[in-house]
């Protein structure tokens, strides 16, 4: 009896231990997924998820050729591990803000790659040990590590919530804080728990100091930014004063007061005055985008502004405002006497912002201004009325095409669905009207029309050429579109206010060549002749193939807008490197190479390494013990399989889970909830398939084999499901997205334990050695993922999961066939 409760301390330590190592572990990436986001650029959300793994794998293989580790009390190795979880936690912290490293400045400055090394390396650190924790405890709990791994996915899961709350209260330097936190609590069960205790108090009042200082409205950055992101620029202005900063769970938001703040996206430059007085109110980080301390009927500059025509042509008009941030374009549609403004943004921090700093000149507050807080995808899907004018603001800051810098981002708001949706709001007679920067060469103009043509011709519109005028300044080009086509007159004052304002036009269904390229002159009309092209209705398939930047429409399934990368711009951008100030020599696309290049040269040697420490420790003379302990698992067949397997689980479980939570963004309206509840639903109900592995009722082929048939139906799920409850509420979307879930969860938590349960049987010392596989593995899918989701869609990446199952299915088939035919123990 006395034997039997120690087996089960033994367990229930190894499973808290994992749960709490996991928590910890997701509360971090769920917090450095925000960090880096702020501090650098979107792409680096994609690092972070291969950073986690990558220390994963890196624990595999110190546990692999650490006899030392492996023989020590799991106990003492929870603690130790927990301790220094928590210390390396705030190592990395302080070596975000104190490295010198800048992501901008990579493509010119040899000393970055360095300091990109070092960056990476000493991210992973704190993954490491908590690799080695969850590592050790699935390796002591010999015929119940099942229970473990169901531990460990329970705790990630329940990590990944946690940071939501972390996140909205303290802000991302309050969410480091509780991840190192959190990973201590191994260590209360040992010595010394006075001290344990003591940190563990004193961290939870420091938690309460910022989530204090951040609710109300005053919390520090606490994180050193890129010098090229547009907030850290904005500060250096003679005079700039921050006047707000908060944090919520899926944003940074500050609003500053700046002489040097005077931003009105393609004002003609024929307005006579000043702009009026603007704060600035900066989304993580990013460019300020202008507060304006004016009145709508003394916004004078609002009929210089590109899109002023529109409200002149519906006077009186229920107009829809998608994603204003500031509020710039509810101000325009007053300004232009609209009745009645609809304001829709996803963030209510942005609004809480301009209510705080500016109240005497806060336009959500009006009495016309009707603000709701949704995503407008889903506004829209739920939405019965119909508007006036739709008008889509330009909000975000110009960045170069060339730069790569937002390639990565998915934009949902700017797809052929959501085109579509729009038209679909407008009245008989609507115009839907859009801004947006204008590249040279052609690009972002050449996109926007493309999409707006693709969403035109699902509405049914059979002539879209009649139903687009689109007109370019300076720097930005504005589209307008009536699906019911232009009358003469309707042209006609387009054409003067265009002349008025010194505009050229790009198209019209009568455009002349005279009218493109009269005031804001360019070498050659390139916009308006790839326009002309599309209009025409030539193979348009063709005309995306042969185009220098990829312009192909952006769909739900593919809804990278800012996505331009194509092969044949490889030469150019090799010619510039490191000659122009654009970041990573020219396209964001070869950061995601380089990070893949990295991670098989990192993943290889961690993989190799127990291999080599092995035979090594097999011909050194007078070590006979461990020899025999190194050759347990010799036939190289073994091995082989062994790598398969585990290899091929890692590539399939993140070619499922990350395609999902991009595809979840649209689901449910932001990439930080998109992030929580995929992984929420994954791990919380991979745990119950976890836990039941190794029962001898269970299926297993066939469930196996049921996991593969269910890999391949789920693009087409996700998407009946996003188009069938995109319209409900934030909680029945993930609801019903968790029971679409939750049977492949499920049938996901199988393969692992099962392949544990193999090894224990035949080949003990391997389960390490399969943890780092599996790992670095998973490096590797996190970044090959996004390049081919990049390249081919979401749908892509999800059946190439299912395919990595049938291969993992089909190693295990064949195991136990070559079992049974010959006779031979398995690996």
């Amino acid at each position: 009896m006395a034997k039997g409760e120690t087996r089960v301390a033994s367990i229930r330590d190894a499973a808290f231990g994992a749960a709490a190592l996991a928590a910890a572990t997701l509360l971090l990436e769920s917090t450095l997924i925000r960090l880096l986001a702020v501090a650098q650029y979107y792409h680096f959300a994609f690092l972070v998820v291969s950073l986690a793994l990558l220390g994963f794998g890196a624990s595999g293989t110190l546990l692999s050729i650490s006899p030392r580790i492996r023989t020590m009390p799991l106990t003492s190795l929870l603690r130790n591990t927990g301790i220094a979880y928590g210390v390396s936690v705030v190592i990395a912290y302080g070596v975000l803000n104190f490295l010198p490293f800048d992501s901008y400045s990579i493509a010119w400055e040899r000393r970055q790659i360095l300091f990109f090394l070092l960056y990476y390396l000493v991210l992973a650190l704190p993954f490491v040990f908590s690799g080695l924790g969850i590592g050790a405890a699935l390796m002591a709990s010999h015929g119940r590590s099942h229970l473990v791994y169901a531990a460990n996915l329970v705790g990630s899961s329940a990590g990944a919530l946690i940071a939501l709350v972390a996140l909205w209260l303290a802000g991302v330097p309050g969410a480091a804080l509780a991840s190192a936190l959190l990973g201590i609590l191994p260590a209360l069960g040992q010595p010394p728990r006075k001290a344990i205790l003591i940190i563990l108090g004193s961290g939870a009042i420091v938690f309460g100091l910022l989530a204090g200082v951040n609710l109300q409205g005053r919390a520090p950055l606490g994180i050193t930014i890129s010098p090229y992101k547009g907030l850290a620029q904005a500060l250096r202005y003679p005079g700039a004063q921050r006047l707000f900063g908060k944090w919520n769970a899926i944003s940074r938001v500050d609003v500053i007061a700046s002489a040097g703040i005077r931003q009105l996206p393609g004002l003609s430059y024929a307005y006579p005055g000043m702009p009026p007085e603007q704060y600035g109110l900066s989304l993580d980080a990013d460019a300020p985008q202008p507060i304006s301390l004016v009145q709508p009927e003394a916004f004078q500059a609002a009929s210089f502004m590109p899109e002023a025509v529109a409200f002149q042509l519906r006077p009186s008009a229920h107009v829809l405002v998608l994603q204003p941030a500031g509020g710039l374009g509810v101000l325009q549609a007053l300004a232009g006497e609209a009745a009645q403004v609809t304001a829709v943004l996803d963030n209510p921090l942005v609004t809480a912002a301009v209510a705080r700093t500016a109240p005497a000149a806060n336009v959500y507050t009006l009495p016309q201004v009707q603000t709701i807080h949704e995503a407008p995808r889903v506004f829209m899907q739920r939405d019965e009325r119909k508007y006036d004018l739709i008008f889509v603001p330009l909000t975000d800051a110009y960045r170069p095409v060339t730069s790569g810098a937002y390639s990565l981002a998915e934009s949902y708001d700017l797809t052929v669905e959501a085109f579509t949706s729009m038209a679909a709001h407008l009245q008989a007679d609507g115009i839907l009207v859009m801004t947006r920067w204008l590249q040279t060469p052609a690009s972002e103009g050449v996109r926007l029309i493309g999409t707006m043509i693709a969403g035109l011709e699902r509405l049914g519109v059979e002539r879209p050429a009649e139903s687009v005028v689109a007109y370019r300044g300076i720097q930005t080009v504005t589209v307008l579109v009536q699906p019911d086509g232009w009358s003469q007159d309707e042209l006609r004052r387009v054409r003067k206010f265009a002349t008025a304002k010194r505009y050229d036009l790009v198209w019209a269904p009568d455009i002349g060549q005279d009218e493109v390229n009269r005031f804001n002159q360019l070498p050659e009309p390139d916009l308006y002749q790839a326009v002309a092209t599309l209009m025409a209705g030539a193979d348009r398939t063709q005309f995306f193939a042969d185009y220098f930047f990829d312009v192909r429409p952006p769909t739900d399934n593919h809804p990278f807008f800012f996505h331009f990368f194509t092969w044949r711009q490889t030469p150019e951008v090799f010619a510039t490197l490191g000659k122009t100030w654009q970041p990573f020599g020219g396209s964001g696309y070869f950061v995601l190479l380089a990070m893949l290049t990295l991670a098989l040269v990192l993943s290889g040697g961690l993989i190799l390494a127990p291999l080599m420490v092995a035979r090594a420790a097999a011909r050194a003379p007078g070590n006979n013990s461990r020899g025999q302990e190194a050759r347990a698992p010799a036939r190289s067949s073994s091995r082989v399989r062994v790598f398969a397997y585990f290899a091929l689980l890692g590539l399939a479980f993140l070619f499922v889970e990350i395609p999902l939570i991009q595809r979840w963004i649209l689901l449910l309206g932001h990439p930080t909830y998109a992030f929580t509840g995929v992984v929420l639903v994954l791990l919380t109900f991979s745990s119950i398939g976890s836990t039941l592995a190794r029962a001898s009722w269970l299926p297993s082929r066939t469930l196996f084999a049921l996991l593969v048939l269910i890999s391949v139906l789920t693009p087409w799920g996700v998407a009946q499901l996003t188009a069938g409850t995109l319209g409900m509420s934030l909680p029945a979307r993930a609801i019903l997205g968790a029971v679409l879930l939750a049977p492949l969860a499920i049938l996901m938590g199988l393969p692992f334990p099962m392949g544990l349960a193999w090894l224990e049987r035949e080949a003990p010392l391997l389960v390490p050695w399969a943890w780092a596989i599996n790992g670095c593995a998973s490096v590797i899918a996190s970044v090959l993922a996004a390049i081919i989701a990049l390249s081919y869609g979401f749908t892509t990446v999800l059946l190439m999961g299912a395919g990595a199952y049938s291969l993992a299915w089909g190693v295990m088939f064949l195991r136990r066939r070559d079992r049974g035919n010959k006779g031979t123990p398995g690996p």
